[in-house]
């Protein structure tokens, strides 16, 4: 009976292990899918909108910087450009980050 009891419990471990791993899985992928999503929004409303703006395409490069520093440099350009995106679009929620990515796609 010991050995029967052992068994069990050591199944229902293993199955519990795997419930939490597989969740764990599926809320990440929501998580990084709704990111992306988001981050994809953003790209397709600057850059149709923008594409032919002087002042965000003039930003490309302090937008590079940006985003290739995490943020720490910001250019003179990158930052008139994102104000005048907010004044152009300000129903658009996107973070500092989104918006220089998007500007580097257009």
């Amino acid at each position: 009976m010991s050995r029967l009891r052992l068994l069990s419990a050591a199944a229902l471990l293993a199955v519990a292990a795997n419930s939490h791993a597989s969740s764990f899985i599926v809320t990440t992928d929501t998580v990084v899918d709704g990111l992306k999503a988001s981050s994809n929004a953003t790209s397709d409303v600057v850059s149709s909108s923008f594409r032919d703006d002087k002042i965000v395409r003039a930003a490309h490069d302090d937008a590079a910087s940006f985003v290739a520093s995490e943020g720490t440099i910001r250019g003179v350009k990158l930052e008139s450009a994102l104000d005048h995106i907010r004044q152009q679009a300000p129903q658009l929620n996107a973070t500092d980050a989104q918006l220089a990515q998007a500007i580097l796609t257009i």
